[in-house]
């Protein structure tokens, strides 16, 4: 699929830009902030236990989960992008993989995270990611998805620090993707638009 091994050089070529841009993010981003300390509580009230960030980059949400006192890991399509969150959180555990092909047990996860994680798939991928996040969520884990509102796809040839890229960026209406996850045997409980009159406004929705 050259969809995913663009995506995997794209974000190999600019992991150490990436990092940079996005460490501490959060703590200047306190809507975003606040939903993923509330994806905490609602691990915690369904009982914890493991949490996948998936595409998780550098892990920064990662350790911030951690930090918030959940065991979660991160799974990313970039071995470099794996390699900075290995270094940068040593005591998290950090593993290469695609959410395609989510190597993870079944009914194995309290929780799931995929934060602007899916905005790279083609519509026709969404399914089969939708599917294993369900296969591997335990009854009642929460599932948090963030991604770009809107419609359209732009072709992003150049990014963080310069370095060329080749990947299609997808905006998609928070009423499709709740679709989709109807689909997939998620109940959606809430959905959050961010920032809607801005350049580039994002959704945020809590499935179960």
């Amino acid at each position: 699929m050259s969809w995913l091994a663009n995506t995997r050089t794209s974000y190999d070529a600019v992991a150490e830009h990436y990092a940079d841009q996005v460490r501490g993010s959060l703590s200047t981003k306190p809507y975003l902030r606040a939903m993923v300390m509330l994806f905490a509580d609602l691990v915690r009230g369904a009982g914890d236990g493991p949490v996948a960030d998936v595409g998780c980059g550098p892990g920064h949400v990662t350790a911030f989960l951690r930090d918030l006192g959940l065991a979660a890991f991160g799974v990313d399509l970039s071995p470099r992008m794996v390699e900075v969150a290995r270094r940068e959180h040593p005591d998290a555990r950090f593993e290469v993989g695609s959410m395609t092909e989510l190597d993870l047990a079944d009914d194995s996860l309290a929780g799931l995270l995929a934060w602007w994680s899916l905005i790279h798939l083609p519509d026709d991928e969404v399914a089969i990611a939708l599917a294993h996040f369900r296969r591997v969520l335990r009854p009642r884990a929460p599932l948090m998805i963030g991604f770009h509102e809107g419609n359209g796809t732009t072709l992003k040839t150049d990014g963080y620090g310069g370095h060329p890229m080749n990947v299609h960026v997808h905006r998609r209406p928070p009423a499709r993707v709740t679709a989709w996850l109807h689909q997939a045997g998620f109940a959606v409980e809430a959905s959050v638009t961010l920032d809607p009159a801005g350049r580039l406004p994002g959704a945020v929705l809590f499935a179960r």
